[in-house]
């Protein structure tokens, strides 16, 4: 993907940069609101024309096959599971046999805590970190507790220096000899620090520990490869850049070398495809990701992850990296040169390296302006205490619309428009 080396002040420019992209045209597939700008798409991608249809051929489906979907129809919906799991496979560079959708993330850590963590006297720690979204610090916790452990001696975390970022150093040290597992985000969710997931697990390997990473904030827009990160697990929602929908049933990556361990958690949906409806009262777990599956697949949410996943057809994630890197960094300079003197920083690391998919843009009236820009139709988040967090997607938001927020942004903070409105959040922020 090519792109000009410096930027300038000014719609024109955008329009021009929109006139280059090769990958423009992905914005045809989705559902955009007239008059919107979604920045959201780290929490909820847009639906796709791709989703509504993979999920009205299922219900289709379903009315004219009944109990006869499963084998009858022209999906294989009974090996669902791997068909979408082969196509999210392509996008992190793992083998499609390591792969597959079930669950929820949350379900997915205590499924791969249950199976990994196996703790004795010597080995039995946990290192998690301080700024990770809570759903992974609780599974970790009630996993602890269901063993009759105390958290807090099992628990070992990760502290942040300036409660944005993680030093490689401090995860590091926290590896010695007591740890028996790491699980770490690939992406923070508020700051967009990307990890260096590789070195983690290297470090994690030479010194006998299992390392797992979730993805939530990072699949879809980074171009992983597990085949070079080589950790042991990775867990992933895949509603937020994915577009998979509301809720949309979880990815999970297994590392093929544990595929004779079995799961943690056991349910006949895991079992062997050519006994599994033999319904034997022993457990014969696959020998592939799909083993670590428990109950029956939800059809109709996987048909919106399929559908959704084929907006990434013909493209590299090489492809999808460059043009997401290339609209936060345009967004940065829009915020450098617009908005200097309105008392906003800029919360997540600048080098593209080190840098996720979106921009954690701070103010101390972050509350109120993140309320003042969903009424000028700009969708953005906002996560505790002052981030206001903005996500241009790689498939569908245009350089003119990364132009049109600063200006509606500066606008409101001219105007003084957000004074209106409370400093509490809303139960969805």
């Amino acid at each position: 993907v090519e792109f000009m080396a410096e930027y300038v002040p000014g719609r024109e420019f955008a329009l021009r940069l929109d006139a280059a992209d090769a990958l423009a045209s992905r914005r045809e597939l989705f559902y955009i609101r007239p008059g919107q700008i979604y920045m959201d798409g780290n929490s909820l991608g847009l639906c796709s024309k791709g989703a509504e249809r993979a999920v009205l051929r299922a219900l289709e489906d379903w009315k004219k096959y009944g109990i006869g979907i499963w084998t009858g129809a022209e999906t294989d919906y009974f090996l669902y599971y791997e068909s979408i799991g082969a196509k999210l496979a392509r996008l992190i560079n793992a083998r499609p046999e390591e792969v597959t959708v079930c669950a929820s993330t949350t379900l997915n850590i205590h499924q791969c805590v249950a199976t990994f963590w196996k703790p004795d006297a010597r080995r039995y720690k946990i290192v998690v970190d301080e700024l990770n979204f809570p759903t992974d610090r609780y599974a970790v916790t009630s996993q602890i507790a269901q063993r009759g452990l105390e958290p807090d001696e099992v628990l070992k975390v990760v502290p942040s220096r300036d409660g944005k970022t993680l030093a490689m150093e401090d995860i590091l040290a926290a590896l010695t000899e007591d740890v028996s597992l790491v699980l770490l985000p690939s992406v923070l969710y508020r700051s967009a620090q990307l990890l260096d997931m590789a070195a983690i697990t290297r470090a994690a390997h030479e010194r006998g520990i299992i390392c797992g990473f979730d993805l939530c904030h990072s699949i879809g827009a980074v171009d992983h490869d597990m085949e070079a990160v080589d950790c042991d697990f990775a867990v992933w929602c895949n509603y937020k850049y994915l577009s998979g929908g509301p809720g949309a049933t979880a990815g999970l990556y297994v590392n093929r070398r544990h595929f004779e361990r079995g799961p943690g958690l056991a349910g006949w949906w895991g079992n062997r495809n050519d006994t599994q409806f033999e319904l034997r009262p022993e457990f014969e777990h696959a020998m592939n990701a799909g083993g670590w599956q428990t109950g029956t697949s939800p059809i109709l949410s996987m048909a919106a992850v399929d559908g959704a996943l084929d907006a990434y057809e013909g493209l590299t994630m090489a492809q999808v990296r460059a043009r997401s890197l290339e609209l936060t960094r345009y967004l940065m300079y829009l915020i450098d040169t617009e908005l200097e003197g309105y008392g906003f920083t800029i919360g997540n690391p600048r080098e593209d390296a080190v840098r996720g998919g979106h921009v954690a843009l701070e103010h101390a009236d972050a509350v109120r302006i993140n309320e003042a820009l969903k009424a000028a139709q700009v969708v953005p988040d906002f996560r505790y205490p002052n981030v206001i967090r903005l996500a241009p997607s790689p498939l569908y938001t245009s350089f003119e619309e990364v132009w049109e927020l600063v200006r509606r942004l500066k606008e409101i903070m001219d105007t003084r428009a957000f004074e209106k409105y409370s400093d509490k959040a809303g139960t969805v922020a």
